[in-house]
């Protein structure tokens, strides 16, 4: 059983077969912790795809709550729902913290992934499950990235996207904090070079690398309605030990103590690489070229305080995807918008799907002509 946790409701499958790597490694044989939800139709063409963000699990009804249910964007009466465990995660596939055929853990024998690899791996996965069809890959953040890319490398099965928050391709300032999160993760004495032991983890640094991550998945808005001067809020933290301690700085620690025991150090890595690496023009003529060869009906979400993925990335797919819908979503939590304000874009997303007469409250679509003159 894995140290990690992993939800008792979380199947396994297992490819033998070796998975050659976009970058010229191979793993011998790979496994993918995934979870359903819904069943199948007789023709095998009823499934959603839920991709995940970076730390995400396959428990896609628990963290996108809001989205799933009778009636709503992501129903299991109508749909059959998979969401599996990247390739490169610790929460039931396989990544650095599995075990290795020779012995021990992957560790840093672990090789290179791309978004690619991670997406070729669940197409094997929903070619082992008998799906013919999906109707729609939604993915927020990391997630965003892999639904691209599941709308280039499966065209003929894939019938419609939603990005969210998510990118053409990973900018020089999100590779910038990529890079802070492992020179902090390296900082620590303990990492020795990725060839820790598992029972003395590199946990000062891990929590330092989600630290810096946590602050920019939210806005200063956000920040500084909850901990801010403000509005009457007390800046301090009435449960510190020290009576002039900030609040915000207690939410900082607490979630980066609460990431180190649920995490893995080089599986952290393996995903920031990854996303670093993610260009969906790369080997395609361009991002351009890539974009405008997508002929599924895409919805292209943005969140309004969103600073790691600007609404203008997202600007930039719709204006390069033949057809596509923008929606920006009115949030003060910066990226994490995307889960905090899940609830905000259900409807939306329901109706690009057909499955609702009407956008939610607030919100509208734009078409790739409006995009360029689109004010908020």
């Amino acid at each position: 059983m894995s140290e990690f946790p992993v939800s008792p409701a979380t199947r396994h499958w297992h490819s033998a077969a070796p998975l050659a790597l976009e970058l010229g490694q191979h793993l011998p044989g790979y496994t993918l912790g995934y979870r359903t939800w819904g069943q199948l139709s007789a023709a095998g063409d009823n499934a959603v795809i839920v991709c995940h963000a970076l730390t995400g699990s396959a428990d896609a009804a628990e963290w996108w709550e809001p989205l799933f249910g009778a009636g709503k964007a992501i129903d299991p009466q109508r749909d059959f729902i998979v969401c599996s465990n990247a390739l490169g995660s610790c929460y039931g596939s396989t990544g650095p913290a599995s075990p290795h055929p020779d012995g021990g853990h992957w560790g840093t024998r672990f090789p290179k992934l791309t978004i690619r690899d991670q997406v070729r791996a669940q197409m094997a996965l929903a070619d082992a499950l008998g799906i013919r069809r999906i109707k729609l890959v939604i993915g927020g953040s990391m997630g965003g990235l892999q639904t691209l890319e599941w709308a280039l490398l499966d065209p003929q099965r894939v019938e419609s996207i939603a990005v969210i928050a998510a990118s053409a391709r990973h900018s020089a300032w999100c590779i910038s904090w990529s890079e802070a999160q492992r020179l902090s993760l390296r900082a620590d004495p303990k990492f020795r070079g990725g060839d820790y032991p598992r029972e003395d983890a590199p946990h000062a640094g891990l929590g330092a690398a989600r630290a810096i991550a946590m602050a920019t998945y939210r806005s200063p808005a956000s920040l500084d309605d909850r901990y801010g001067r403000a509005n009457g809020a007390s800046v301090f933290d009435v449960h510190a030990k020290l009576p002039d301690d900030f609040a915000v700085r207690g939410w900082m620690q607490h979630h980066a103590e609460n990431f180190v025991r649920r995490f893995d150090a080089n599986c952290y890595l393996a995903l920031i690489d990854a996303m670093d690496q993610h260009d969906v023009g790369h080997g395609r003529g361009g991002v351009d070229a890539a974009l405008s060869s997508i002929r599924q009906p895409a919805l292209i979400v943005a969140i309004s305080s969103d600073g790691l993925y600007p609404p203008a990335e997202q600007e930039l797919l719709c204006e390069s995807i033949p057809g596509a819908h923008f929606l920006e979503i009115n949030s003060r939590h910066g990226h994490d918008g995307f889960l905090i304000d899940a609830a905000a874009m259900e409807r939306s997303i329901a109706q690009f799907r057909g499955v609702a007469a009407t956008p939610g409250h607030g919100a509208r679509f734009i078409n790739a002509a409006e995009v360029a003159t689109y004010a908020g």
